[in-house]
């Protein structure tokens, strides 16, 4: 965004606070951040407000903004782009979204479905990842290399990566590729994989990590969907916060935790999920995914869910939505 001309008053990383101890424990920082907004949106008075994904802290400035628009203190409409999951916990946010939000734009596919059976009309536009990788990459894989995706944040490195390492030591014979987050400062890394020889740390090239890759090893997000688009047999990892995750158990719907079996509709990759990952059960998983076959009906399963997810060109179609919202009476 600030690279097509916005001004960037914040960047996602001082926001993002995964889990719900986590919320609690910088929940100064996010009040002071809504005010910040709030104070920005009434001086520029924009035509329209595009919300994006962050469901905590959007619902919330929709909710705001619906409030000025009704004192007529600000005449804007109101875009989401990337829905909140609503489709897996908190389905009573259907209502506020509803009441405040012109119009919804979804990226994955059954999100249409779960709206229309709440009675309001979303626009899915297709996934935008498929205009970064529209078609698999086909660079030369070596058989002996292993990606390790362990997240973009400093909580989640810090929990995810231990194990990895571990692992790591099993496989004496494979060359390991370490997905750094540019975001991150390489001290986070470099304590913990120092004087591991089969360990290498690469920032700044995911994309190149995961093509060159026999198999990967991805902390559950986005990341699971770009490994699957590029066409590299995964296991999906993640591990939080003990008291978030306990609390997320008890309100959270869903048969999976990964976007690619969440699309799929099937447990296309096995996931280990907390108490479930282990070095034990994460080696377990790397020796099923080196078998050729097992390989295979993955790569196969990841083309129908590239069928799944429409055509390229999402953002041209998402910024058209806004365009006529804006024009819109």
């Amino acid at each position: 965004m600030e690279a097509a001309g916005g001004e960037l008053v914040r960047h996602y990383r001082d926001l993002a606070f995964m889990g719900f101890v986590e919320v609690l424990l910088n929940l100064k920082t996010i009040l002071g951040n809504l005010e910040q907004c709030k104070r920005d949106i009434l001086q520029f008075q924009p035509d329209v407000v595009v919300l994006i994904d962050y469901p905590g802290f959007n619902l919330r400035i929709a909710k705001w903004l619906r409030k000025q628009k009704n004192a007529g203190k600000l005449s804007c409409k109101v875009v989401y782009y990337i829905s909140p999951q609503i489709w897996a916990w908190h389905q009573s946010r259907i209502h506020s979204i509803k009441r405040d939000i012109d119009q919804m734009l979804v990226i994955l596919p059954f999100e249409a479905a779960f709206y229309q059976q709440h009675n309001f009309k979303v626009e899915f536009v297709g996934h935008p990842l498929l205009d970064v990788l529209p078609q698999p990459m086909h660079c030369p894989v070596d058989p002996k290399r292993i990606a390790l995706l362990p997240g973009s944040r400093a909580q989640e490195v810090k929990k995810i990566l231990p194990v990895l390492l571990e692992v790591t030591n099993r496989f004496p014979d494979f060359q390991f590729e370490l997905a750094a987050s540019p975001a991150l400062p390489k001290e986070l890394y470099s304590g913990l994989i120092a004087g591991r020889s089969n360990v290498q740390l690469v920032s700044g090239d995911t994309y190149g990590i995961l093509s060159r890759a026999q198999v990967a090893v991805v902390k559950s997000g986005t990341s699971t969907l770009e490994t699957a688009l590029i066409g590299t047999p995964q296991v999906v990892c993640y591990s939080g916060n003990r008291l978030s995750f306990e609390i997320a158990k008890r309100i959270v719907d869903l048969k999976y935790i990964s976007l690619v079996n969440l699309i799929a509709d099937a447990p296309v990759v096995e996931e280990l999920i907390q108490v479930d990952f282990t070095a034990d059960r994460l080696e377990a998983a790397l020796l099923k995914l080196l078998v050729p076959e097992r390989a295979e009906e993955i790569k196969a399963s990841y083309q129908r869910i590239r069928a799944l997810l429409g055509e390229t060109g999402a953002s041209d179609r998402a910024a058209k939505s806004i365009l006529q919202v804006t024009t819109s009476n």
